[in-house]
């Protein structure tokens, strides 16, 4: 089973820093991490590749310095890293990251099961795993909590989380993936897989490489902009009502909502 794994490389949330002039961020020089959710996504694909046999590739859009994650990703156990990198990728929103992804994955063997983290802690937009299962062409479920992939039958059945409970759905392969910090509990990287991991040469694939043109990615190709970053306002202090009997205590918060013109 050929299993593929997208991660990104994220700044650390202690470090986020904002490009005023392009309202996008500021990477140089900020410690960077594996986003959390990938992690997990990366470990239910060596899980499903312990059970079912296979591979693990991934892969990771991003700047030479993204190198990094991928080196952890071949140390926890994965097969393979791919790295997309060019500078016309540069402030890609997420229609035009999962656009270039797709492209980069055509170029490679086909998978039968991607996965992704549930969302990047950057952005928070949870929407690449989704935009790129349309443009694969595949099918998705999102937010897996719980997994059983039977690669004979070409078909998996996932639990996934939603607001009032779970769902359990059935797909056939290929699928697209998109998983919880429920799903499992990351393994820690062995010696062996460190010392692999840095004897081994990562790939790039280019915007040559994809068939892509310029204005199909980066920022040329992301029809959101950021228009306006800001800080919200300080919330005042509210009035805090005690000291008198429940009865009291409603009426009088009654006059202050109605006050406010909340009602």
């Amino acid at each position: 089973m050929k299993i593929l794994v997208c991660v990104k490389q994220v700044p650390d949330t202690t470090e986020v820093r904002i490009d005023r002039e392009t309202n996008t961020l500021q990477r140089q020089d900020v410690p960077s991490i594996l986003n959390p959710f990938d992690r997990h996504a990366l470990e239910e694909a060596l899980r499903v590749k312990e059970r079912c046999g296979g591979t693990v590739s991934v892969l990771t859009m991003g700047p030479l310095q993204a190198q990094e994650v991928l080196k952890e990703c071949l140390a926890l156990g994965a097969d393979e890293a791919v790295l997309v990198s060019d500078k016309a990728f540069a402030g890609a929103d997420t229609l035009a990251t999962s656009r270039t992804l797709a492209a980069a994955i055509a170029k490679l063997q086909p998978a039968e099961l991607i996965f992704c983290g549930k969302q990047a802690i950057d952005g928070d937009t949870a929407q690449v795993g989704p935009e790129l299962a349309e443009h694969l062409n595949m099918a998705q479920i999102t937010c897996v909590s719980k997994l059983e992939v039977f690669p004979a039958e070409r078909r998996l059945i996932a639990e996934r989380e939603v607001e009032d409970g779970h769902e359990v759905l059935e797909l056939s392969l290929p699928a697209v993936l998109t998983v919880s910090k429920s799903l499992n509990e990351p393994r820690y990287p062995s010696i062996k897989g460190r010392l692999r991991a840095n004897k081994t040469s990562i790939p790039i694939l280019m915007l040559a490489d994809l068939g892509l043109q310029a204005e199909e990615t980066g920022l040329q190709g992301s029809p959101t902009r950021v228009v306006r970053i800001f800080a919200p306002e300080t919330r005042k202090g509210g009035e805090v009502i005690q000291g008198m009997a429940p009865r009291q205590a409603a009426d009088l918060l009654a006059i202050r909502l109605k006050q406010a013109g909340i009602f």
